[in-house]
């Protein structure tokens, strides 16, 4: 993971909320939410590819990400990024009103932190 030490921006425009926990931001930015494993989605290659693993529970993935959209057009999104991960996808925190948008997940028990 290469770092780019953390910086917030005062506001973050969310054009699409892939999964549980990645979206893609406005101007193109791929963010993955830190700290939190959401489950796959039906087209991961975690979940056909048997040398991966993944937590498969597809119709959980979809509420996951339903409630993760839900709760990023709640109000102001701020993202706070730490780094960059394997894929190239910015590792951040998203709050939304000052309320962290992994927390939610893992509090409603759609996600799991990210040991």
């Amino acid at each position: 993971m290469a770092s780019t030490g953390t910086r917030e921006t005062p506001s973050l425009c969310i054009a699409d909320v892939h999964d549980g926990d990645t979206v893609r931001s406005c101007e193109g930015e791929r963010i993955r939410i830190e700290n939190i494993d959401a489950p796959e989605m039906p087209d991961s290659p975690k979940c056909t590819d048997r040398r991966r693993s993944g937590w498969c529970d597809h119709a959980l993935a979809r509420q996951t990400r339903d409630e993760l959209a839900a709760f990023l057009r709640r109000g102001r999104v701020t993202i706070s990024r730490s780094g960059t991960d394997r894929y190239g996808r910015t590792l951040a925190r998203l709050s939304v009103d000052g309320k962290d948008a992994g927390r939610h997940l893992v509090s409603m028990g759609l996600a799991r932190p990210w040991l």
